[in-house]
């Protein structure tokens, strides 16, 4: 049993425990991070495999991004966990069942890829596998791609116009508006004659205001 074999194992058992405490830890914290664990263990798993590339995506976009994501939205939101398992014995026959189904569905696909795969297919020693891979991405599967892309952009596109509601107790800035705004309808000249300390001291005085002491002008 060599070395990368030992690794494969480790791994492989890590990721399991992981990936059972994510839907067993009671508190949501313990389980985003269990989470990001078996993450870690799967892109060393690709890592193993040869697929370098993946391995790099799955660490910088899930574990860097979202999973980072979900711990602080999970810690701002304070879920009450005893709310959130009321009624939960209703619903976990059928939870069961599906998750079994979900297993053996795995369990044949995998199976039948094992038997089936044969030996590994030698590869050069300058192979670059991000290479490859974005040449079979973008050329065989290049239609899918853009499917993809295109529902992806149209998920966000509806998820901020569900979530950016109109706020009356928020002002509003129109850029038309300001683009289109004109230097006289900012700024108004006024003419004014000019006023003297002196002149405004015999106004006072016909007026019967007293002066104020020059200690306390202004």
């Amino acid at each position: 049993m060599t070395f990368t074999t030992v690794l494969f194992y480790i791994l492989a058992a890590v990721l399991v425990i992981a990936a059972f405490r994510v839907i067993t830890a009671r508190s949501p914290v313990t389980a985003v991070l269990h989470l990001i664990l078996a993450f870690s263990n799967a892109a060393m798993l690709w890592m193993l495999l040869g697929a370098e590339f993946l391995a790099l995506l799955l660490v910088l976009v899930y574990v860097g991004a979202v999973m980072v994501l979900f711990l602080f939205v999970v810690m701002m939101l304070d879920i009450r966990m005893d709310t959130m398992r009321q009624g939960m014995k209703t619903y976990l026959p059928l939870g069961l069942v599906i998750g079994l189904v979900l297993v053996l569905e795995m369990s044949f696909v995998l199976g039948s890829t094992w038997y089936g795969s044969g030996p590994q297919a030698p590869v050069a020693g300058d192979y670059n596998n991000a290479r490859a891979l974005g040449e079979v991405m973008y050329t065989q599967y290049v239609y899918a791609i853009e499917v993809g892309a295109a529902l992806l952009l149209v998920g966000m596109v509806a998820a901020i116009a569900l979530t950016l509601r109109r706020r009356r107790d928020v002002k509003y800035n129109d850029p038309v508006a300001a683009v289109r705004v004109r230097a006289k309808d900012r700024f108004r000249m006024v003419n004014m004659p000019a006023q003297s300390d002196r002149a405004q001291a015999k106004r006072d005085a016909a007026n019967g205001v007293a002066a104020a002491p020059q200690g306390e002008k202004e």
